[in-house]
């Protein structure tokens, strides 16, 4: 294991930079390398490494949620109001519409098993947005109007819903009656997940100001505590509706709130750890990437990516219409909302490994979803935010 932990690491940083000095997203040679050492490639990686490989992308997502949570300013969402309510579910809705109609016809699987397909590929990656919104909040683009905040807060919801829809439509499939309880489980998990982790962020930003201790102590308790919900969300969730993510990056944002001097100082600590997470989860998440899956998906799959990433831009259209955004913001805001890889890596197998009639069809979309949308709209992102957006 410690092997494979040094090639991802040495090759990941060599091949980030490369792609990077080509003016290419970094996360592009990451997932490369991945692919390349994994087990439908070289097969280099440690088994033991692969079969923990799940939760080690999702402490790399925590890192990442919970260092959007430290630098997003509530006051800022509120400014933007209407549109970043509707940025957390009317995107993936459509896109999840926009499966539902032509899936049926490119691949004749029923409704619902198109309803699983576009719950796995509506999702949009926090671990491509994220950092990306974060570097231009940096650089000073687009905060007046809180563009980038919108986004990144959209980005990070927008996954809670799809992954609820995808658990119903999986019962669905299975035989399973879904009852009011069932449907009413999404806002119940975004309710329950933002109070305990506004009160989580209250406790901690009280104690920090009680008691002395250092930065990187208090984000080794942040660190536990986001562990800790994660795992209370696996247990609890079948019967209490509960977002351990959503509660991980509220905690940033209720110490951003109280202490904004204190937020900035533990973001820098999240930031160098990202460094290693970053390389961590894009190598892990090429590495789940099955080549001939992409290779035989053909023109239809490809297709369908392409018709239902217009529907998802047509639904951020519709979250951003009559605001004070302008013509550019608009088009950025749609391109930022288009990167997919996390969540498509995560569940783009279960329904295979369910034995689904759609497995095979649900994977090899998910795939090529990750291989497009990931490079493709992080570079979109790079090239554009200074065109579209003002300082």
């Amino acid at each position: 294991m410690l092997f494979s932990l040094a090639i991802i690491f040495l090759l990941g940083m060599i091949l980030g930079s490369i792609f990077k000095k080509m003016h290419l997203p970094s996360l592009l040679g990451m997932l490369i390398t991945g692919i390349v050492l994994g087990p439908y490639a070289l097969n280099i990686l440690s088994p033991d490494l692969l079969a923990i490989s799940g939760d080690l992308r999702k402490i790399a997502l925590i890192i990442i949620l919970t260092r959007a949570g430290l630098n997003l300013d509530i006051q800022d969402l509120k400014k933007v109001g209407r549109p970043a309510i509707l940025m957390c579910f009317i995107p993936a809705l459509f896109e999840i519409s926009g499966t539902m109609i032509l899936a049926p016809k490119l691949f004749h699987i029923s409704l619902i098993e198109a309803g699983i397909l576009g719950t796995v590929i509506a999702a949009v990656s926090p671990a491509v947005i994220v950092p990306k919104m974060l570097k231009i909040m940096n650089e000073g683009y687009g905060i007046k109007k809180s563009i980038p905040q919108m986004i990144l807060a959209g980005a990070s919801v927008d996954d809670i819903f799809v992954i609820v829809l995808f658990s119903i439509f999986i019962n669905l499939a299975k035989g399973v009656k879904i009852s009011l309880l069932t449907l009413a489980s999404i806002p119940i998990s975004i309710v329950t997940g933002l109070a305990t982790g506004f009160i989580i962020g209250v406790l901690l930003y009280k104690f920090f100001q009680n008691y002395h201790i250092r930065d990187s102590a208090k984000v080794l308790i942040i660190l536990s505590i986001s562990f800790l919900l994660v795992t209370l969300e696996e247990h609890i969730s079948s019967f209490i509706p509960f977002s351990g993510l959503l509660g991980i990056m509220t905690i940033g944002g209720t110490i951003q709130k109280y202490k904004s001097e204190l937020s900035q100082r533990l973001a820098l600590k999240y930031s160098k750890l990202w460094v290693a997470a970053e390389i961590c989860l894009f190598v892990l998440v090429g590495a789940t990437v099955n080549l001939n899956y992409a290779i035989n998906a053909g023109t239809d799959a490809l297709f369908l990516l392409i018709f239902v990433l217009l529907f998802r831009i047509i639904g951020v259209l519709l979250c951003v219409a009559k605001t004070s955004l302008n013509n550019k913001e608009k088009i950025f805001t749609m391109i930022s909302c288009t990167p997919k890889a996390t969540v498509q890596a995560a569940i783009g197998s279960i329904p295979l490994a369910l034995g689904l009639a759609c497995g095979d069809t649900v994977l090899t979309v998910a795939v090529l979803s990750i291989l497009i949308t990931a490079p493709l709209g992080a570079l979109a992102i790079d090239l554009s935010y200074k065109k579209l957006l003002s300082e």
